[in-house]
């Protein structure tokens, strides 16, 4: 991903599967978490909730981050195509959103799915790279000299 378009292309996919994955959350994964969970518990802040129910939340919550950070990809290829070259803090900010997608919410869709509970320890990675994207993109948007080419 080198120029603004490829940026809110690839936004924009990612939107668009963000909201499959939502409507998959929502309308055919419990079922799937029953099957594989049962009768399992799981504590969230204190208190103990079924499995099924913990997992839905850890899903949802992957598909909405997924969901902010296809948006932030569009606005960052929307602010970065108004210039005349675009600014290295953008592409780092491109790059984390991207990347912090497939850590963040790709570790909790494969968690929640294939109940591997290792994979929470990627979880916070991904979500480190959400946070220097957006400060990225601030330091982008602070117009900051230093560019380069679109290629």
């Amino acid at each position: 991903m080198k120029t603004p378009r490829q940026w809110i292309a690839t936004g924009a996919i990612l939107a668009a599967l963000a909201v499959v994955f939502g409507a998959f959350g929502a309308h055919g994964l419990e079922p799937r978490l029953d099957a594989v969970y049962g009768d399992q518990q799981r504590s969230i802040v204190g208190h103990t909730v079924p499995a099924t129910y913990k997992y839905l939340q850890d899903f949802k919550t992957g598909a909405e981050y997924h969901m902010y950070h296809a948006l932030g990809l569009l606005a960052l290829g929307i602010a970065a195509g108004q210039q005349a070259e675009v600014r290295r803090s953008h592409r780092v900010a491109a790059w984390c959103f991207l990347l912090g997608i497939v850590l963040f919410s790709g570790s909790l869709y494969v968690l929640v799915l294939s109940g591997m509970r290792w994979l929470g320890a990627i979880t916070p990675i991904g979500g480190t790279l959400m946070i220097a994207g957006w400060i990225a993109f601030a330091i982008g948007a602070t117009g900051t000299k230093q560019t380069e080419s679109h290629d």
